[in-house]
């Protein structure tokens, strides 16, 4: 293992990473940086919270740094795409920090906030610019970006950017960008279609991998407990009070779903706070903010947040409901663990979500230990429509004959006159 001022990085970096104490580069963080600095397009892989960010990041601003010069109005040199803002916001952090000592800024476009101000800080230009595909594309529309100069990419989270429909942004994008230019893709799963996404906008990639995907980081210990739909909430508030000074994230399938959640424990009294997409941008910020800073110690969150929560101290993931999607329950697990510490993440499963359980596992390729409970028989997924019970009442119509109309008779509905 490396230390950083052996990577042949620059005395600016090095000194901010002083700064902030670090010293020795994650496995993804020893294998990407050499690679990126000598201009390759890199094709990253690894589980969330093995410090992606400055794997990316480092090299980036390492680059920039070597070229002088102020970006010119409504331009950046360096786009950074994410799925949500909070992942925006997190690597803008980030980067912020390292960039503190130098001339390069960083600016961020989410949606949720105010596009005129993004607007009036864009005309200035930017050296890297951080934003989520949509809003992106909106500046896009009205001018205010011109992103011809762009020469470095970074598509961070790129599963999470597939499974919410942001391919079709991305195809928009990638044209107005400035060539030649060196990508970056970093994902901790990889589907089918991120191969196909990387041979699009990736030349000759060299591949870092430091887990299988799908893996979920060492040091996070697994357990599940099968419990039906009513016994959840009581479930949940035993382990709530066995560590009740610990930060703890809840993830719930549903935004309705969270909201009630949350209230419930806080009428309980737990300390607690939510976020999903029914919270305004500054709500959910001023949640994660007072999570982060201990102020509330439980986050009841939907998927919105797996991605953009990096907060070492969180101690525990429970999955109060399970995803649909079995990527997501990696992203999830590993918003504990982070930075070589050890979490534990916490799974309910009900007899209608077995199927979800198998499917994570076969993923994981491991399988979960039972913390309680018996696995009960797999029911089906209520269906929308018609409720069990209600059925139509009476005899069928029937047609002059007195026999049940046939099928060709039933399609043939004479038509309405319309009134002259």
């Amino acid at each position: 293992m490396f230390d950083f001022d052996m990577l042949g990085l620059a005395p600016a970096l090095n000194d901010a990473l002083k700064r902030a104490n670090l010293t020795q580069p994650t496995p993804i963080q020893n294998q990407a940086i050499p690679l990126a600095l000598n201009g390759h397009d890199i094709l990253g892989l690894a589980q969330t919270g093995t410090g992606k960010t400055l794997a990316f990041g480092l090299p980036l601003i390492d680059h920039l740094l070597a070229q002088p010069g102020k970006p010119a109005p409504k331009t950046a040199k360096a786009l950074i795409l994410a799925p949500t803002r909070e992942l925006v916001n997190q690597i803008a952090d980030s980067l912020r920090g390292l960039t503190q000592k130098t001339k390069l800024r960083v600016a961020t476009v989410v949606g949720g906030q105010s596009i005129n101000k993004q607007v009036m800080f864009l005309s200035r230009g930017t050296d890297i610019l951080v934003a989520t595909p949509g809003r992106l594309i909106d500046l896009m529309e009205r001018g205010a970006v011109d992103l011809g100069s762009v020469r470095h990419l970074v598509l961070d989270e790129a599963d999470q950017m597939l499974d919410m429909g942001f391919i079709h942004a991305l195809r928009r994008i990638a044209p107005a960008l400035g060539t030649p230019r060196q990508t970056m893709l970093f994902s901790a799963t990889m589907p089918k279609q991120m191969e196909e996404l990387s041979r699009a906008y990736l030349d000759n990639p060299q591949r870092v991998q430091v887990s299988p995907p799908g893996k979920a980081a060492d040091k996070i210990t697994q357990s599940v407990h099968f419990v039906s739909k009513p016994e959840k909430p009581g479930k949940l508030r035993e382990i709530l009070s066995q560590d009740p000074d610990a930060l703890t994230l809840v993830f719930s399938r549903t935004k309705h779903g969270a909201e009630k959640l949350m209230k419930g424990l806080v009428a309980d009294g737990f300390n607690a706070a939510s976020i999903h997409g029914n919270k305004s941008q500054g709500q959910r910020d001023r949640a994660i903010k007072a999570f982060r800073a201990g102020e509330v110690t439980i986050l009841v969150a939907t998927d919105v947040a797996a991605r953009g929560i990096d907060i070492p101290g969180v101690a525990y993931v429970i999955n109060y409901d399970l995803p649909e999607v079995p990527d997501n329950y990696v992203h999830r697990i590993g918003r504990t663990a982070r930075a070589g510490r050890e979490g534990e993440a916490i799974a309910f499963c009900a007899g209608d979500e077995i199927d979800k359980l198998i499917q994570i596992q076969k993923l994981m390729k491991i399988e979960i230990p039972v913390a309680s409970g018996t696995m009960p028989e797999r029911e089906e997924p209520a269906k929308p429509g018609r409720r069990p019970g209600n059925r139509r009442r009476g005899p069928k119509p029937q047609n002059k004959s007195g026999a049940a109309p046939s099928q060709s008779q039933r399609r043939r509905r004479p038509r309405r006159r319309s009134a002259a």
